[in-house]
């Protein structure tokens, strides 16, 4: 039987990109979609599914060689893995550590699922706002319907 050393996963390092951790098992796929990555890209991609963790019990790591996240990629990340962290890579080193942090209220962000919303409106300037009801499963409220989204909805809208 192998030693608990030889059981360890071992994730080489990157020189530069980012390294998404603590995502929430199972989701690692639903964030490449959101960054729309597909593998043909040509880049090295590093994805690990359901390994423990000591924070959490089982999570997914993502490392992306050469690519650095926008802001609303971060901001879609924290809507299906709130428990992420965001490690920006240069030269080896961790440059800067960040955890996502998911807001009581999301702006524009993602579309009101109810078609009759007044934020679907082509002649309605109004921004889609919404209130996280829970994280864990995410839950949120839109502020003008008060249809409920829930997160199977949040991913179908990522990653049609």
């Amino acid at each position: 039987m192998p030693d608990e050393t030889e059981l360890k996963i071992r994730i080489v390092k990157i020189k530069d990109g980012t390294v998404i951790d603590h995502i929430t098992a199972g989701h690692a796929l639903d964030v490449l979609r959101i960054l729309g990555i597909t593998g043909g890209e040509g880049s090295v991609v590093t994805l690990a599914m359901n390994i423990t963790s000591s924070r959490i019990e089982r999570k997914d790591i993502v490392k992306l060689e050469d690519r650095f996240l926008a802001e609303n990629e971060v901001a879609k990340i924290a809507l299906v893995a709130p428990n992420a962290t965001i490690n920006t890579i240069r030269d080896s080193k961790v440059e800067k550590k960040t955890r996502v942090e998911l807001p009581s209220t999301i702006s524009n962000v993602i579309v009101c699922p109810n078609v009759r919303c007044v934020t679907n409106k082509e002649r309605e300037p109004i921004t889609p706002k919404y209130e996280v009801l829970s994280k864990q499963p995410m839950k949120l409220k839109c502020n003008y319907c008060w249809t409920h989204i829930e997160e199977t909805d949040i991913i179908e809208q990522f990653t049609k």
